[in-house]
């Protein structure tokens, strides 16, 4: 989606809120995706039940750390590489999730780029 030039009008609030909208979605996919990633390595490396998994594969996601101790190796291995995954993703996904609002708010404040 292409956003507006700074030159340009800035958009009208209910396209804003659709364009919002539309990232919202697509940042919740993405956490989604990333959640189901976790939840079904935990089971399948953790040897931990569904819901555990889904509670650590959160837990991870969202940076509070790991509830369960990992015994295996491949658990081990797993949960490390889902941890440097997830502190991408987290902050990725907010940056997608706040695009369209910071750049409203520059766009409203006519914020220029000095051009050398």
């Amino acid at each position: 989606m292409k956003l507006e030039h700074r030159r340009q009008h800035v958009l009208p609030f209910p396209a804003f809120l659709l364009r919002l909208t539309r990232y919202g979605i697509f940042a919740l996919i993405l956490i989604i995706i990333s959640v189901l990633i976790g939840t079904a390595g935990y089971r399948l490396f953790g040897e931990i039940s569904w819901l555990d998994s889904f509670y650590m594969a959160c837990m991870i996601l969202t940076g509070m750390g790991p509830v369960t101790v990992m015994e295996t190796s491949g658990a081990k291995l797993f949960s490390s590489i889902y941890a440097l995954y997830s502190g991408v993703a987290f902050l990725s996904i907010t940056a997608v999730f706040l695009a369209p609002i910071i750049h409203r708010l520059l766009h409203i404040l006519h914020v220029e780029v000095d051009e050398k």
